[in-house]
């Protein structure tokens, strides 16, 4: 006994696919409509597959003129697929960027990726025709998340947890080193003794610190340790080569020659990109990530600055961000403002960052080292940071900074 169609449809639905259109011409006219039947086929030489129901004019198009092209779509496009899926009256080309391909076919300049093809083959299939293509044309226009199918509805890609979560603390020296310049007496000021303890307790702890300027880059001085921001190439001379000192640099102008010249020192570089989460810096985020990329830093990260950044807003930028900088993950720096923090660190956990800068106690108001470990142990994602003995380090600051931490999770970790 067969299948009865509405049963197929269903459980067919529950296998999630990307979202394509397949476009083809005719003359001077173009026309297309949206599909999720589309698979490779071959790498060498180069084949997709696209099916086809023979009772619309795509495919009556297509068999006609023995071309198509397929343009995948993003997160953000979900309107075009609807436009191409019939759901919306006018004409499907209007308002959106389209060029034509070699083969004459047009492909969406704003796609995910595109392929041009020529129909190698034509099977039948049923109430479909399988039309293989040979890829004669591809590009990747933009990167970004890219939109599903899935039961009937379109949608974007699930939010799996990383395995691990990772820490580096960018404040705590900085912090301790202004304090040890501060003038008046305890409980106002730091001892150097209590300085160095508590970072070579950091340390200990599995957590790279970053040296501030000027004790991590003084002229005969000692060889920083963990990481260092380097605003020039002075600095950057300062820096024994081959030291397993990371480098890190704050976009500018300069900023690409300065990762090419620590590479060239054998050094680790993080480009890191200011303001990141800002609503009117969307596109400057993006250019500042590809211009790291191309000079080939080890990492990139994000820092939101002084404006706190809502969840939807870090989900916008990751969700871009990511796609652009794979195979690398991109590292956050993120604030606690308003109980703001811990929520954008799980979307960020949930949008692919796994390496987070942070500081001891979130004692320069940026996120609290502990708990950041203390949510990613709540959600069971492992770390390869000693929790135990930050946590005993972050009490030890508390005793020595006279007051309260802004930070919590010491307590429940003790």
């Amino acid at each position: 006994m067969g299948v009865d169609p509405q049963t197929f449809r269903t459980v067919l639905g529950q296998w999630p696919t990307g979202v394509a259109v397949v476009t083809t011409t005719a003359g001077d006219d173009w026309h297309g409509m949206t599909a999720s039947s589309f698979s490779s086929v071959s790498l060498d030489p180069p084949l997709v597959l696209v099916c086809l129901a023979r009772g619309i004019y795509t495919h009556t198009l297509v068999e006609r003129s023995g071309v198509f092209a397929v343009s995948f779509l993003g997160k953000d496009q979900a309107a075009i697929g609807h436009r191409f899926a019939g759901r919306e009256p006018g004409d499907r080309f209007a308002g959106d960027p389209w060029a034509a391909a070699p083969t004459g076919a047009p492909v969406l300049e704003a796609a995910l990726g595109w392929l041009d093809c020529r129909v190698a083959h034509a099977y039948p299939g049923g109430d479909h025709t399988i039309f293989v293509g040979e890829v004669t044309a591809a590009r990747v226009p933009r990167r970004t998340a890219p939109l599903l199918f899935h039961s009937r509805a379109w949608g974007q890609l699930a939010d799996p947890l990383p395995d691990t979560v990772d820490i580096a603390d960018t404040g705590l020296a900085a912090a301790l080193h202004r304090r040890l310049r501060a003038h008046g007496s305890a409980p106002s000021r730091v001892s150097p003794a209590e300085a160095a303890r508590l970072l070579a307790s950091v340390r200990g702890a599995g957590v790279r610190l970053r040296t501030p300027p000027p004790a991590g880059l003084a002229p005969g001085g000692p060889v920083p340790e963990g990481s260092v921001l380097v605003e020039d190439e002075a600095q950057l001379a300062l820096v024994p080569a081959d030291a397993g000192v990371v480098v890190e640099v704050v976009d500018g102008p300069c900023a690409p020659d300065l990762v090419q010249a620590a590479r060239l020192r054998g050094l680790a570089a993080v480009g890191r990109v200011p303001d990141a989460f800002r609503a009117d810096r969307h596109a400057a985020v993006l250019a500042a990530i590809d211009r790291f990329a191309a000079a080939g830093c080890t990492e990139i990260a994000l820092d939101e600055g002084p404006s706190a950044a809502s969840p939807l807003r870090v989900r916008e930028v990751l969700q871009d961000a990511v796609a652009r900088t794979r195979p690398l993950t991109p590292r956050v720096r993120l604030r606690e403002s308003r109980g703001l923090g811990l929520v954008n660190a799980l979307t960020a956990m949930k949008s692919g960052v796994r390496h987070f800068d942070v500081t001891l106690g979130g004692v320069d108001g940026g996120l609290c080292a502990e708990d950041v470990l203390f949510l990613a142990a709540q959600l069971e994602v492992a770390t390869p940071i000693d929790r135990a003995a930050l946590a005993a380090a972050s009490a030890d600051l508390e005793a020595i900074w006279g007051a309260a931490l802004p930070g919590r999770a010491h307590r429940v970790a003790s």
